[in-house]
């Protein structure tokens, strides 16, 4: 039992970010067969499959590293306020993201949610730095994507003038 105990905030930190994803999925499931088909997009765009397994292991390392810097920092205390909390407010733009883009068909709303999420997810990294090395190395990959993602958003926005 005790060792189930020790476990539980590592997966619990580990998991957290993907409810937001599963949440989000079902709007965009809905959407790319329709809305999303119809736009013009670059020829770098990834293709859609991709987005999923690509999104599950960035929330897995991000939700891993908020693990560790919790643990490091003996939990939630006052001196996790910050690196917590800008991890969450990260999270929380993140999860908006897929309202506001797919749901609402908000492209320039869209960039403006994704270009707040990477420069809180870039403070985030910053903050963990110091903490835990690891923990802010795990944030590398999805400071790229979410950098790739602002400049399809971007390309996506203005390339189709009449879906807004």
């Amino acid at each position: 039992m005790e060792v189930v105990s020790a476990w539980a905030p590592a997966v619990g930190f580990t998991l957290l970010p993907h409810a937001g994803g599963f949440l989000g999925g079902t709007i965009t499931k809905k959407e790319i067969p329709t809305w999303y088909q119809t736009l013009q997009k670059p020829s770098w765009c990834p293709p859609n499959w991709v987005f999923a397994p690509v999104w599950g292991t960035l929330y897995t390392s991000m939700g891993y590293g908020s693990y560790l810097v919790w643990k490091e920092l003996g939990g939630f205390k006052e001196k996790s306020v910050v690196p917590l909390g800008l991890y969450a407010g990260q999270l929380a733009l993140n999860w908006a993201w897929t309202p506001v883009f797919f749901g609402a068909h908000k492209m320039g709303w869209g960039l403006v949610t994704l270009l707040l999420t990477t420069g809180t997810a870039t403070a985030t990294a910053a903050s963990w730095y110091n903490i835990n090395r690891t923990a802010a190395y795990l944030m590398v990959p999805y400071l790229a994507w979410l950098t790739m993602a602002s400049a399809l958003n971007y390309r996506i926005w203005k390339d189709n003038p009449s879906k807004k």
